[in-house]
């Protein structure tokens, strides 16, 4: 199929592969307000997350406003206090879900463990 056959497909991977997701996993220090707050297993405070990095306490906390706008973070807000926390189901199923796209459009002999997966393709063609 060519790329401009594939443009006019729709499948399940469009959707997936959400601009806003990326580009908020895109960057360094976010990435790592994430890891961090993975690692921690609960919610966390701005001033908490602001000591896990070299980055002023206003910018951690424009960091996690943008992962929870793109669906990977909670706030939770209590008096003057906002904690962030991860939304590991949402994320896991996002995350997985897209694995699972990428897999059904990968031609089968690219596949590495699982070539069922690849059967007619995302868009019914092999």
């Amino acid at each position: 199929m060519s790329p401009k056959q594939a443009s006019t497909c729709a499948g399940p991977i469009d959707e997936l592969l959400d601009p806003e997701l990326f580009e908020s996993l895109c960057d360094h220090t976010r990435a790592r307000l994430l890891g961090c707050l993975i690692k921690c297993g609960r919610g966390c405070s701005v001033t908490e997350m602001a000591e896990c990095c070299s980055v002023d306490f206003s910018v951690v906390s424009r960091h996690l406003q943008m992962l929870e706008r793109a669906g990977i973070l909670k706030s939770l807000k209590s008096g003057r206090s906002v904690s962030y926390a991860v939304r590991y189901g949402h994320l896991c199923t996002t995350l997985r879900g897209l694995a699972d796209a990428i897999e059904q459009c990968c031609p089968a002999d690219q596949l590495v463990g699982g070539a069922a997966a690849c059967e007619g393709g995302c868009c019914g063609q092999r």
